[in-house]
């Protein structure tokens, strides 16, 4: 078996709040292999929001290790963390994130311009990935041009322009209608299987817990269960 993407050990994470503590996670031990299509689920307050902004190296944990890429997270500092996530980590949010007065093309190409890489390249990589998600003819609309169907496809092209090693999609369906959500799930689930990219999803959606081919709960900041499902594949 090959090395790990993401490698979670021993992770705590407590929260204090005046006098009180609040243990959002308790001793999480999990690994990502390339090429999973994972969800992690369970209910508000178990720790899902909590276990992603660790692994996107958002926050920093009470105690344990994460690793993501071969790298070990803890002790990287503020600009450190920000170049991993650039080029080892795509983010996808239920809220799109997508920069307003941008294009869905500037917004696909903003990654690759903090990256310093050259015109033409960007410009090639751009259109490549609008084609790859369906929206090679709103190149230049902006997100308020776009329903939200398709600001979603154009943060996940964002997502995937550094050609990350991971990509954490944070409830990506939870603001979208059942058709638009299944839809969307669907081209994920094939860039999983046609380019091999690894997803880690958020999510309280039964339609992506049973689209995944693991499904890991999480209740009371542990993991309740963490079970292989073989049949997974999109809706």
């Amino acid at each position: 078996m090959s090395e790990p993407i993401v490698t979670v050990r021993e992770v705590t994470r407590v929260f204090k709040m005046g006098d009180i503590e609040v243990q959002a996670l308790r001793g999480i031990d999990l690994d990502i292999q390339p090429g999973e299509f994972t969800a992690v689920a369970g209910p508000s307050g178990s720790g899902k929001t909590t276990l992603f902004n660790l692994i996107g190296g958002l926050d920093e944990p009470t105690s344990g290790t994460i690793s993501v890429g071969g790298r070990r997270l803890g002790g990287l500092s503020r600009k450190e963390l920000s170049r991993l996530r650039l080029e080892k980590i795509g983010f996808v949010f239920q809220a799109y994130n997508l920069i307003p007065v941008l294009t869905a093309g500037e917004n696909v190409e903003y990654p690759l311009i903090l990256r310093g890489e050259p015109g033409p390249v960007r410009r090639k990589k751009v259109q490549e990935l609008l084609d790859a998600v369906g929206l090679s003819e709103m190149t230049h609309r902006r997100p308020m041009q776009m329903s939200g169907g398709q600001q979603q496809r154009v943060a996940i092209a964002r997502a995937l322009v550094c050609e990350p090693v991971i990509v954490l999609a944070d409830e990506p369906t939870a603001n979208l209608d059942s058709e638009t959500g299944a839809a969307l799930l669907k081209l994920m689930r094939r860039l999983n299987r046609e380019k091999g990219l690894t997803f880690l999803f958020s999510t309280h959606d039964p339609m992506v817990m049973n689209a995944a081919s693991r499904l890991v709960r999480l209740k009371d900041g542990r993991i309740d269960s963490d079970v292989r499902q073989d049949n997974g594949g999109p809706p």
